[in-house]
């Protein structure tokens, strides 16, 4: 096969649209559907086919790339599609749609002569945008050759977990990943907030331990949104972010696990949203520390 291939892309939010752009970059011939038309429009620029519909944007594809907000959003969107599906086409599922969806979306696979490669994505706007997404993919050995073109248009770097989709072992590493994420998050917005309830200047504590182990950089980038009032355009929505840590919190308890971490994350996530914080970027997360969502005065 040529490494050239027609990639449907459904999904062009944040994610969906970097990955469409940078497959039509590579030279690949690219078709895309999102719900909200107005959101793919713009991919009509890089060369991307704008379509109606899911069966529309599937139809005589190589490779169909989905990158949606949950798992019954995909198998919604893939049953809308099916007619237009052609048996022996390579799915790469790239949605973060958790633990429980994985057997709906292989039996779908199945259903309908798909190679399914469960394929999530480490990284957020930025790296969407450039290309240097990491790639944790699970699938047969025999189609890798199909799909490598694809993860390599969108990423930097693939990491290989196992043969077997159906097993979803990416989405697992995957939300083993995310945990640690929504953490880091999580406490970078306490620390702020408790910060400015103290009276204590953010700095001091970045001095404090500056170059140290309890340093990282994430945690000065997610801090620099707060400070800065970046909080838009999201590199990782609040309201994606909560989907995400609910999963989370579902995987563990299916597995004997209690995250008392991730649910509260999620729980602080959900608070701003409800404050009108859910298209922002997660690092909003701060304003949940506070009594109606507003910090005291300086």
């Amino acid at each position: 096969m040529t490494d050239k291939l027609t990639v449907s892309v459904l999904g062009t939010g944040i994610m969906g649209a970097a990955m469409a752009r940078n497959l039509a970059r590579a030279g690949h011939g690219v078709r895309v559907w999102n719900r909200s038309r107005a959101k793919a429009e713009p991919l009509a620029a890089d060369g991307a086919h704008i379509a109606d519909t899911p069966e529309e944007a599937v139809r005589g594809a190589d490779v169909v790339l989905t990158m949606l907000h949950d798992g019954p959003a995909v198998l919604d969107v893939m049953r809308r599609a099916a007619p237009g599906l052609r048996a022996g086409a390579v799915w790469v599922q790239s949605t973060t749609a958790g633990t429980e969806a994985i057997g709906e979306l292989t039996g779908f696979a199945d259903a309908h002569g798909l190679v399914f490669f469960d394929a999530p994505v480490l990284g957020t706007r930025a790296p969407a945008e450039a290309g240097q997404l990491t790639v944790l993919a699970a699938g047969p050995g025999a189609a890798r050759d199909t799909v490598t073109p694809v993860f390599d248009a969108v990423g930097a770097r693939t990491v290989w977990t196992g043969e077997d989709g159906s097993t979803g072992s990416a989405t697992r590493l995957k939300l083993v990943a995310n945990s640690w994420v929504l953490a880091a998050t999580a406490a970078t917005g306490e620390t702020l907030a408790l910060a400015k309830g103290l009276g204590v200047d953010p700095q001091d504590f970045f001095d404090l331990i500056d170059g140290g182990p309890l340093d990282m950089g994430y945690l000065h980038a997610k801090a620099a949104l707060v400070l800065e009032d970046r909080l838009s355009p999201a590199s990782f929505a609040v309201s994606t972010a909560e989907k995400d840590a609910r999963l989370i919190v579902r995987a563990g308890q299916r597995h004997g696990v209690r995250l008392d971490v991730a649910e509260a994350a999620a729980d602080r996530l959900g608070r701003a949203g409800a404050l009108g914080h859910g298209d922002e970027d997660m690092a909003a997360a701060y304003f949940a520390s506070f009594e109606e969502g507003k910090p005291p005065s300086s």
